[in-house]
């Protein structure tokens, strides 16, 4: 944190947050909750809106204090930013601009089989994207993470949107031969090596979002052609994005079925399930060795956020399989830092892993360009984090 020396930092948090060097964190607390009563298309904004308020009700204590910020930076996606600029309204605020909805375009309607289009989308879709609208009248700036996510908010605000990535820690993350993992099956515990054939899959949550369901159609091909191959699975059973999958009749509610055991009933017939393990949500020091291992890693999603998992696989050096969608285009380069598939296309995913599995020479030339590229476009030390301070600095001097 040596580039916020002379600085007096403060985080205002609600949820639990680990000390920073050189940084003061004022913790509160939510102070309401919705009703519930309001209209459906409401409910989104009205949770942000009591959000705003208890950030608001915590920063009016700060004030109070003496603290009198220069620079105000917030994610404004849960709507605590809403209301900072009535408590300080001489500072200047610069907000992450993660993403912005589309009813045509993104990721609505971009899987008709999972999330088919609804007549009153863009209805909705305006009331989300109220939160952001309601921003960008008292921000002076915005940061994306990637170029197309810059590229789906409105002007007149996206000119004033900068793109520099949150930041991979290459260093810590990065090619190990020697590594092992130890894993326990049903038949015991194994420990893998570089010298087992390990296709990975991540997500969060195991969900159509990220494309669970086209890698899942896509294995029994797989595992077919490739005796040899172990499957690792990493992500939990809920969503992080869309919704559980619709209950059939007989079972409790929706959450009775996740998305995992969904597409896991549709092929596991076909499938070697001695070869497949599902590890749940894993501590990232395992994540990081499971990428170490990995002879194919395996990335898909909607036209949406990009996952850090995508860059952290690419920061391992390994070779990647990964859907042809925007943004994975800006990190994946097909036939140089990877392979890009259409994402609908379940036997093109299959082809493209069995080939590279058969090709330990085709691995290591995309492994070791994804890793160099990931550390010249993506490194936290040396371009991501000065990157974003320069971009801190510069909210001082904007006009409001």
């Amino acid at each position: 944190m040596a580039a916020l020396a002379g600085h007096h930092v403060v985080a205002m948090h609600i949820n639990a947050c680990q000390p920073m060097e050189g940084v003061e964190l004022f913790p509160y607390t939510l102070s309401g909750q919705p009703s519930g009563q309001s209209h459906r298309w409401l409910s989104d904004l009205e949770a942000k809106v009591y959000r705003g308020e208890a950030a608001y009700l915590a920063a009016k204590q700060l004030r109070r204090s003496g603290f009198i910020p220069d620079v105000i930076v917030a994610h404004p996606g849960w709507g605590e930013s809403l209301f900072l600029r009535e408590v300080w309204p001489q500072a200047r605020m610069g907000i992450y601009c993660e993403f912005y909805y589309h009813a045509q375009g993104a990721d609505m309607g971009f899987d008709p089989e999972m999330s088919p289009a609804k007549e009153d989308d863009g209805c909705r879709l305006r009331l989300k994207n109220a939160n952001y609208d309601l921003h960008f009248s008292i921000s002076q700036a915005g940061l994306s993470p990637t170029h197309w996510q810059r590229s789906v908010f409105p002007e007149p605000f996206r000119s004033k949107i900068a793109v520099m990535h949150d930041g991979i820690d290459t260093q810590h993350i990065r090619p190990n031969p020697g590594v092992t993992m130890t894993l326990g099956t049903r038949k015991g515990s194994i420990t893998l090596t570089r010298n087992d054939e390990i296709i990975t899959f991540v997500n969060r949550n195991l969900e159509p979002y990220r494309g669970y369901h086209i890698f899942m159609r896509a294995l029994p091909a797989i595992l077919k052609a490739r005796p040899r191959a172990r499957v690792l699975i990493v992500g939990g059973d809920g969503v992080s994005y869309g919704a559980l999958p619709a209950a059939k009749s007989g079972e409790a509610g929706s959450s009775a079925k996740g998305w995992r055991q969904v597409f896991l009933d549709e092929v596991k017939a076909d499938l070697d399930l001695d070869r497949v393990h599902f590890l749940g949500k894993i501590a990232y020091a395992d994540f990081v060795q499971m990428l170490q291992l990995s002879a194919v890693h395996v990335y898909l999603t909607y036209p949406f956020v990009l996952s850090w998992s995508l860059l952290e696989a690419m920061s391992a050096g390994c070779a990647i399989v990964a859907s042809d969608t925007p943004p994975v285009r800006e990190a994946i380069v097909h036939n140089q830092t990877g392979l890009l598939v259409d994402f609908f296309d379940v036997a093109g995913f299959a082809n493209k892993v069995i080939a590279l599995c058969e090709d330990p020479q085709e691995r290591k030339r995309l492994g070791h360009a994804a890793r160099e590229f990931a550390i010249d476009q993506y490194d936290l030390r040396s371009h991501c984090l000065p990157g974003q301070m320069a971009w801190v600095q510069s909210l001082r001097d904007m006009p409001l």
